[in-house]
């Protein structure tokens, strides 16, 4: 799929909020809608509660919130939820959570005694502060979107991403999924890239800490794509490469929809030589000091206002899905 362009304006009923998580996204998006962001007051009293406020009338409008959830991710997601309430209190036609990385979606399971499935716990606590519709990017696991009540747009970063590595020689290129799990969504970008597809075989040890069994496909002496949903700390990829290495392989361009890039991810993924580049999107901020070298940020602003605008003027969005399958037409 193409690049994503806006064609027209929303309704003058449409008003673009933006939490503290981070406003340059926000921007970006009103922007591709010739929409201005509008004033928000947020902060913390002496006892540390939170406090917010919207700084025009929402009755009768259709409101978007954006607010990514990142570190500190309980503080933006309180404050999120907060603007979500005042909106609904206020008469808001419609709440929309834009949320572009929803980082509660690697908790989508049971895989202990006595833990919450918190991605579905957090989908409640959205719906019950007033959200009537939900758009995010890129969830861990397809699973997680049917944790939310609401009518919810799950969007794919791929058509920048296809967008980006077409302009490469893609000569003896195959992408690669460090797991299972990820095959499906690394599958639709080798096809959208005529490339080949080979996948690991993770297992997760802790939050910093993985084994990956093998590699299942070609991919000896070849350049490899080595794509997953996000990188947090790193301990995915480097694994992977390590395995790579046995294959000849020496040329890796690492790709992800969110980079967050955590604890010693920088310092771990500057050490590995046979990385040529780091491709991520900006559903999140990255300050200085979590900005790895050899990285490329690619923009995602004008998917979210396009889906934005076709939600507010009544258009379809399934082709902007994550998981929408093309249906042949005769």
């Amino acid at each position: 799929m193409a690049s994503v362009h806006t064609n027209h304006k929303p309704p003058k009923n449409t008003l673009i909020f933006s939490g503290t998580a981070h406003p340059t996204l926000t921007e970006e998006i009103a922007r591709a809608l010739g929409l201005e962001v509008m004033p928000t007051v947020v902060r913390k009293f002496s006892n540390d509660n939170l406090y917010a406020h919207l700084g025009v009338s929402v009755r009768s409008k259709e409101v978007f919130i954006v607010q990514p959830l990142t570190p500190p991710c309980s503080d933006n997601l309180m404050e999120l939820l907060f603007m979500l309430d005042i909106a609904r209190s206020a008469g808001a036609a419609g709440v929309h959570a834009v949320i572009p990385y929803y980082s509660y979606a690697r908790s989508d399971k049971k895989d202990a005694p006595r833990i919450s499935i918190a991605g579905r716990l957090i989908a409640d606590l959205l719906t019950t502060a007033g959200a009537t519709h939900v758009i995010t990017m890129t969830l861990h696991s397809p699973q997680v979107h049917g944790f939310f009540a609401v009518p919810t747009d799950h969007l794919t970063a791929q058509s920048v991403f296809v967008e980006h590595f077409k302009k490469q020689d893609l000569d003896n290129t195959v992408v690669v999924s460090p797991d299972i799990g990820n095959a499906k969504r690394a599958s639709k970008l080798a096809r959208a890239l005529g490339l080949p597809i080979a996948a690991g075989e993770k297992f997760r040890k802790s939050d910093e800490e993985v084994e990956i069994g093998g590699i299942m496909g070609d991919v000896y002496g070849k350049r490899v794509i080595l794509m997953d949903d996000e990188i947090a700390t790193g301990g995915s990829m480097v694994e992977t490469i390590r395995l790579l290495r046995k294959e000849n392989v020496r040329r890796v361009t690492l790709l992800c929809t969110h980079g967050l890039f955590t604890g010693n991810a920088v310092e771990r993924l500057n050490a590995i030589d046979e990385i040529e580049e780091i491709v991520t999107t900006n559903t999140v901020p990255l300050p200085p000091e979590r900005r790895p070298e050899r990285l490329t940020v690619l923009s995602v602003g004008e998917i979210f206002g396009e889906v934005i605008r076709r939600n507010v003027v009544g258009e379809s969005v399934g082709a902007l899905f994550e998981y929408w399958k093309k249906v042949a037409r005769a």
